[in-house]
């Protein structure tokens, strides 16, 4: 790999590094709120530096995502022996071990039954709490389909299906979820009801544009303003509703109808707090600090990049190809597209705006371009992303007919220009980096 491409991975790994659980959990636990009482930095003192029986307060630790683990680790080198007990579901077992946390490994982005189980579990440990007990509720993206369950009359295999259908359907993220709440009595909110009476505080690590908390990982502790009626509208535009599977359907129809339960809505979960650890904002800054180390001058241009990937993909040609300014420069965004997939290839988001990009710039020299999420992971392979620019395009083969076939991860398996970096232990969506050059 050229200089220049290892200098937009390296940009990239310093991003990745800025949101690691190690940098925000301490601070996070001290910020604490539990409902009609504040929780400052007194209490991380608190809970810390006393014996059980001079504060009897029952700590558990639940999380669902592709972080949970990580989150867990370090929340138990802080709190210690104060934890009572601890939970979480995660996609990848870690290679450290928890002392007082159970980690259960599901699959994503599609749930299976290890997804189900820890939902099963976590509501059995839910029905021993007390008033007074704390949950710590530690959320990332990943978590919709980490942690699951299957609504009654339907299968699961007809769940994987429907949503294997969302996420080759172009929907966005909030779209998605929208539906997923609905086919849940664990998402949107629910799970904060079952919780009862402990009060519930969330730290989160956001994956999606916005950082709405309803939305990341279809928001099982938050309340959720969206309806049946909602997820129903999505499933029309997305031309899903045909051969739609009988028990998913009927859920669908009762939910809509008022026979099944709404989501917890907005008022309704005041034992439940949260607050945003860390964010896609956090690691592009972290991105443009490197990119000025090296002497580039740095622009962001957002932090909440979202649509399809190859109409990304134009606008950052453009505006890279019109770039007027000073030289060497750097021109970071950070988000999540969604791809629509008609071939038959592989690869995910990052790899294909990598490919459409690079495509798009084969004639500019002068320009470097990487895409690749912050997990580590990119739709089903094994590369977080990848990077081009026209001297990988000049010895690769025609990359059209790879783009037409959504088969993004053989092209660049053949360039060599994958980003790899394995589980991150992190997730705030993507990262986006051009390099330019002087002409």
């Amino acid at each position: 790999m050229e200089g220049v491409l290892q200098q937009a991975v390296a940009i990239f790994e310093h991003a990745v590094a800025a949101v690691q659980p190690q940098q925000f959990m301490q601070k996070a636990l001290q910020g604490i709120t539990a409902p009609g009482k504040h929780r400052g930095p007194q209490f991380l003192q608190q809970v810390t530096g006393a014996s059980e029986s001079e504060h009897p307060l029952r700590i558990f630790l639940l999380g669902a995502g592709k972080a949970a683990a990580s989150m867990a680790f370090e929340a138990e080198k802080i709190l210690g022996g104060r934890i009572t007990q601890g939970l979480v579901v995660t996609n990848h077992l870690p290679a450290y071990t928890l002392q007082k946390t159970t980690v259960i490994t599901a699959a994503h982005p599609v749930p299976d039954l290890n997804s189900v189980i820890a939902g099963t579990a976590m509501l059995n440990m839910a029905s021993a709490f007390q008033p007074g007990d704390l949950v710590i509720f530690l959320l990332s993206g990943g978590a919709s389909s980490l942690l699951a369950d299957v609504p009654e009359g339907a299968t699961m295999e007809e769940l994987q299906e429907l949503f294997n259908a969302l996420l080759k359907s172009g929907a966005d993220i909030r779209e998605t979820n929208t539906v997923r709440k609905h086919l849940s009595a664990i998402k949107g909110g629910q799970l904060a009801r079952a919780l009862l009476p402990a009060n519930v505080f969330t730290i989160i690590l956001s994956d999606v544009p916005g950082d709405d908390p309803a939305v990341i990982g279809s928001g099982p502790t938050v309340p959720d303003p969206s309806t049946f009626a909602e997820a129903w509208a999505v499933l029309e535009k997305y031309h899903l509703t045909e051969g739609l599977p009988e028990g998913i359907l009927q859920h669908i129809k009762d939910g809509m109808a008022g026979i099944i339960p709404e989501t917890a809505k907005p008022g309704e979960l005041s034992h439940s707090g949260y607050l945003i650890a860390a964010s896609n904002r956090i690691a592009i800054e972290a991105a443009a600090e490197k990119a000025e180390t090296m002497g580039y001058h740095t622009r962001i241009l957002t932090s909440a990049a979202a649509g399809e990937a190859r109409e990304l993909a134009q606008t950052l040609a453009e505006l890279a190809l019109n770039y007027e300014g000073p030289y060497p420069a750097c021109i970071l965004a950070g988000g999540e597209t969604t791809v629509k997939v008609t071939g038959a290839g592989l690869g995910g988001r990052n790899q294909e705006l990598a490919l459409a990009t690079g495509l798009l710039l084969q004639h500019a020299p002068h320009i470097s371009f990487l895409s690749a999420g912050t997990d580590g992971i990119d739709g089903p392979t094994d590369a977080a992303g990848a990077v081009i620019n026209a001297s990988v395009l000049a010895t690769a083969p025609d990359p059209r007919p790879f783009l037409e076939q959504n088969d993004s991860w053989h092209f660049f398996e053949k360039t060599g220009t994958h980003v790899r970096t394995g589980h991150t232990g992190t997730n705030v969506m993507d990262v986006m980096v051009l390099l330019l050059q002087k002409p």
